[in-house]
């Protein structure tokens, strides 16, 4: 009691925030427009009926999911919407409608609300439901279309990281197209300038901290300059293909399934990094994104586990054992 009041103690954290979860997923829809921008003019009008599909289906599963369950509703939050858009920008151009709905499904269903809803799936749900279906319709998920096609019969051609893998280098795009986006690859994950405008624009709202991110693409860096023997060109190559940008800055860095402190977010890029150089360079596969934050996202509570810092006084295992003999 002080001054004559009474004064309550409740528990923590006492620590308080103008953010809200629709604030922080409006932020990230904002990042996200730069790129869904370009993948229209890339690959034509259709890329916003994909978009459209993919958002719709998340929206109404989120919202019938959450009545099945008996839950309150959470559509309000914007992150379903947010949900949609990552599963769309992880499909091709010509992808067939319902198999980005069922993406949309399985990302909000299976993987979000099985587990709670928003804070408690335990992968990001846009991975989960690329690999999902990248395992499921492989011919689908890996037709491919030359850029600025759309206006005549789209031509099908090879990504950057299918011709570096086999060699065939010579119609390798320049690295301005490379930027700007103008190359082969799911929607989102083509133009590096937007995603990176993006991840910038994130990072000045505090909404993601550039540290996953950073180590992320800075270990893939590594890892393939040593590959290549220094050569500089192979190295800008690996880090503009792929989905690597758009995974790293908007998905590795999901709340609910990267780590919180520092030391964790390091250890957690670095090993995102190693795997996704490690699928690229053995795998039969051309890209390793998805796998690897999907691995790293199941390591996470050991992660935590390992690297949350011990409250002030707490005394050293040794000190214990000491004291119990």
């Amino acid at each position: 009691m002080v001054n004559g009041k009474l004064l309550t103690v409740s528990a923590s954290p006492h620590v308080r925030s103008v953010q809200t979860t629709t604030k922080i997923m409006l932020d990230v829809i904002i990042a996200l427009l730069p790129a869904l921008a370009v993948s229209v003019v890339a690959f034509g009008p259709r890329v916003l009926l994909v978009c459209a599909v993919s958002v719709t289906c998340a929206i109404l599963a989120e919202y019938a999911s959450r009545k099945i369950m008996k839950r309150s509703t959470t559509i309000g939050d914007l992150s379903a919407i947010v949900t949609g858009l990552l599963v769309a920008f992880n499909m091709p151009s010509t992808i067939p409608f319902w198999m980005v709905g069922l993406g949309s499904i399985i990302a909000i269903v299976v993987v979000k609300q099985f587990f709670g809803g928003i804070g408690q799936n335990f992968a990001n749900p846009a991975i989960v439901a690329r690999i999902v279906l990248l395992l499921s319709f492989g011919a689908e998920m890996t037709s491919w279309v030359k850029p600025l096609t759309w206006k005549v019969d789209a031509v099908s051609t090879a990504t950057t990281l299918a011709s570096l893998k086999t060699g065939v280098t010579e119609n390798l795009p320049s690295f301005g197209d490379m930027f700007l986006g103008m190359r082969a690859g799911c929607l989102g994950e083509t133009c590096a300038a937007a995603l990176i405008i993006g991840g910038i624009y994130l990072c000045i709202k505090k909404v993601i901290k550039p540290i996953i991110p950073l180590t992320y693409i800075g270990t893939v860096a590594v890892i393939m300059l040593l590959k290549s023997h220094g050569n500089l060109n192979f190295v800008a190559y690996e880090l503009l293909s792929g989905g690597l940008l758009l995974g790293a800055i908007f998905m590795a860095t999901d709340y609910s399934t990267s780590p919180i402190n520092t030391k964790g977010k390091v250890i957690f890029g670095i090993g995102c990094g190693i795997i996704t150089a490690l699928i690229r360079m053995f795998a039969s596969m051309t890209e390793g994104v998805s796998f690897a934050i999907l691995i790293m996202n199941l390591l996470v509570p050991y992660i935590e586990k390992a690297t949350t810092p011990k409250p002030f006084g707490t005394p050293k295992k040794e000190k214990k054992e000491a004291a119990k003999a």
